[in-house]
């Protein structure tokens, strides 16, 4: 049995991940009373009994607790302090990670909406389709669990009335310096970040990021083709084919997988990801990710 410490268990990715990880007989969870929730010498305490640690906290905390961990536990940050950072294998195994993941001792977890545009955009820059000097833009429309409890305090308060400002979809990041902006060109292979315009929706889980491509030089069919032979043996993402119907972003709530199409066509395409932004955004990929580090079946404890 392998015991695994979440630093941050409280917030909202720790929640998701202690619920995964509750219900399994290979896993004992080291839980802090919540007095010592904050208390740095218990952390650390429980650190050193862990085979792995999850840091589900803000960045700047994330950076402190990794510099306790043990260079021999397996630390898995979800946060975006580590995505970039040299030493640390990106935590998406279907883009070509999983031998880092399996080999290295520290992961980090791709963030919601950079994980989705990655996602469509690296299978096609590798196939030499995508060239990569491409301007792009990243439309993605998210859930406001991704937000925090402060957020989700906001949006779910009995004291909303009926049409407040919170009903309408509200874009955010305007001045385009968001923190996943160098993620998203780095393992995108990108040469240069997208323009990027996220959306929050008045609903709990569940994204969709989209790109869209106007006379992109190659075939609806070509792009699936990429898709299809990319992802091939992915464990948790799909290549479905268009349907060209609306679909909620929250109809992927729960789930722990990725969906990943083409709509469109001619000189326009959409290039759509669909998932909850909890699940393969943030928790359900910790696990995975887990999984993986601790030599175990890749899907064990996750949602399809």
């Amino acid at each position: 049995m392998y015991k695994i410490f979440i630093d941050g268990q409280a917030g909202t990715t720790g929640l998701r991940i202690e619920q995964r990880l509750l219900t399994r007989a290979d896993i004992s969870l080291i839980t802090l009373p919540e007095r010592l929730r904050k208390d740095s010498d218990a952390r650390k305490q429980a650190m050193r009994e862990a085979r792995a640690v999850i840091l589900c906290l803000p960045d700047d905390a994330a950076r402190e607790a990794a510099a306790w961990c043990d260079s021999n536990t397996i630390l898995l940050d979800t946060s975006t302090a580590h995505r970039v950072a040299p030493g640390w294998a990106y935590g998406f195994p279907e883009l070509g990670f999983r031998e880092a993941i399996q080999a290295s001792r520290r992961v980090a977890v791709p963030g919601c909406h950079a994980g989705g545009f990655v996602a469509l955009a690296r299978p096609l820059v590798q196939a030499g389709l995508l060239p990569r000097e491409a301007p792009l833009v990243c439309l993605s429309i998210t859930g406001y669990t991704g937000g925090g409890k402060a957020m989700i305090a906001e949006y779910e308060s009995p004291a909303r009335s009926k049409n407040d400002a919170l009903s309408p979809p509200r874009q955010y990041a305007l001045g385009q310096n968001h923190k996943h902006l160098p993620e998203m060109a780095l393992y995108a292979g990108l040469e240069r970040p997208p323009v990027f315009c996220p959306v929050l929706g008045d609903y709990p889980c569940g994204m969709e990021v989209t790109i869209p491509l106007h006379t992109p030089g190659f075939t609806q069919a070509q792009a699936l083709e990429c898709y299809q032979s990319f992802y091939e043996n992915a464990a948790m993402v799909r290549v479905v084919p268009p349907d060209s119907c609306p679909v909620s972003p929250n109809a992927w709530q729960g789930r722990d997988s990725m969906e990943v199409t083409v709509e469109g066509g001619g000189e326009r395409l959409l290039l759509v990801a669909r998932f909850d932004n909890l699940g393969k955004g943030a928790s359900g990929a910790a696990v995975q990710c887990l999984n993986l580090a601790l030599g175990l079946e890749e899907t064990e404890g996750l949602v399809g």
